[in-house]
């Protein structure tokens, strides 16, 4: 049993409620402890009090604990141990693991080139900057500590955060209960690596507490679904991260056969768990033969055990994993079933199953099945037309549009609710360090102000 204790500013702490965590199988694999409200309260308070590192300390920080993370042994457990071990109870297959795993390392790598790409180009990083001598915009933090209410569903959902520790912010994370191997190791390479207890927390708690935490920092940051979103819309300190909706458009002048490799990818990438991943493809025209293609390639993708080399789709237990079957089937009701008709259960004869892939056909762009995101690659196929407009394409994380029309790509470009548009032949799951993934967390940190000297 391995033992993630709280990584609060006096150190590790083993607190007297914990909780088991369990692999796909039900086996115990490591306890969890869990802050009580007043020890997360005296925690935000300590990481206030800290100072920050200066900015080369902290560059080089990350640079030396995302090599740790990637290649060493952390917190008593190897890379390969460690990629195992949340490959086992999750259900991501191992190879995705894998993959954030370096995902991760490169992002801390190049920490500093991702920040100086939030900064406006007319600021400077420091009052001393001699260009503030006669007047300049500095880029300043808005406040000392920054909240984060992680997920679960992906190991590099944690690159998310990375942006406000590098900016200075002291930073506390209260993981999912699902996923907490991740943020673990990461903070212990991070507070080795120069951060310090203080720098940077982990706080597990359970929902009573979860709060708190936001309650005691200056911004946090919450990953959930619709309900989480609603939450936490009217709070101005608060950014929620919801669902995806990441969705491609085809339009009539473009010829679709070519990409379909990068429909199935976009679908099934990585598991098809990430906000990235499509659930929605909308053409111009017939839609039938696009989703044919697109059932076809990915009725093909094996069921397996997640920790298998050759894995490419999500493992849960088989009674969960019936349950999502079941809450699909009620959902997909009035459509056609290209493939997960008959059912999404992989069963694997050991209690667990692969979460099968489904393509379903809509009516009309504006179904509503075409908004519904799940933890497993699932694609809603429909019609678009240009009297539809943008409207079925709003709420997107990311679109890839198929099309040569320019004023159909100012629309989408220009549309405040798409965060990401990829013109032509790119998969929604591609993703560059440096460049915004729902915008910089920078926008929602800092702020400039004018400095003269």
């Amino acid at each position: 049993m391995l033992p993630l204790d709280v990584l609060g500013p006096g150190g590790p702490y083993r607190s007297r409620r914990q909780e088991t965590i369990r692999d796909i199988a039900g086996t115990p694999v490591a306890t969890l402890s869990l802050a009580p409200s007043l020890y997360v309260t005296r925690a935000i308070k300590a990481l206030r009090r800290a100072p920050a590192l200066p900015v080369d300390a902290r560059i080089a920080a990350f640079a030396q604990a995302g090599r740790a993370f990637a290649t060493q042994s952390v917190a008593g457990m190897t890379a390969q141990e460690y990629q195992h071990t949340v490959s086992s109870v999750t259900g991501i297959p191992i190879t995705v693991v894998r993959s954030a795993t370096d995902d991760i390392a490169r992002a801390a790598e190049r920490i500093h080139h991702s920040v100086e790409n939030a900064r406006p180009a007319a600021a400077v990083g420091s009052w001393r900057d001699p260009r503030a001598r006669g007047g300049a915009a500095v880029w300043t933090r808005r406040g000392e500590v920054f909240a984060v209410h992680a997920a679960g569903n992906h190991p590099a959902v944690h690159q998310g955060w990375f942006d406000a520790l590098a900016l200075g912010y002291r930073v506390a994370v209260r993981p999912s209960r699902r996923e907490p191997f991740t943020p673990h190791r990461l903070i212990t390479a991070l507070r080795e690596a120069g951060f310090g207890d203080e720098g940077i927390a982990l706080l597990p708690t359970d929902h009573n507490v979860a709060d708190d935490i936001l309650r005691h920092a200056d911004f946090g940051m919450v990953y959930g679904g619709a309900d989480v979103v609603a939450k936490y819309a009217g709070d101005g300190r608060i950014l929620p991260q919801g669902p995806g909706r990441s969705k491609i458009l085809i339009t009539a002048e473009t010829e679709w056969e070519p990409i379909v490799d990068t429909i199935v990818e976009s679908i099934s990438g990585g598991g098809g768990v990430g906000c990235v991943n499509a659930t929605g493809v909308l053409v111009e025209g017939d839609p039938s033969p696009v989703a044919a293609a697109i059932a076809e390639r990915l009725a093909a993708l094996p069921s397996l055990p997640a920790t298998d080399e050759r894995a490419v789709l999500p493992v849960m237990p088989i009674g969960p994993a019936r349950r999502w079957d079941e809450h699909l089937r009620q959902r997909a009701a009035g459509t056609k079933a290209w493939l997960g008709g008959d059912g999404i259960v992989g069963d694997l004869g050991d209690g667990s199953a692969a979460l099968r892939p489904a393509v379903h056909q809509l009516d009309s762009p504006f179904a509503e099945q075409l908004g519904m995101e799940l933890g497993f690659p699932c694609a809603w196929v429909a019609p678009w037309d240009r009297d539809a407009g943008i409207r079925p394409l709003r709420d997107t994380l990311v679109l890839t549009a198929v099309t040569t029309d320019e004023n159909l790509i100012d629309e989408l470009v220009a549309e405040p609710t798409i965060a990401n548009v990829y013109v032509g032949d790119h998969p929604t799951p591609w993703m560059e360090h440096g460049l915004p993934h729902d915008g910089y967390l920078a926008e929602f940190l800092m702020r400039t102000k004018t400095i003269r000297h």
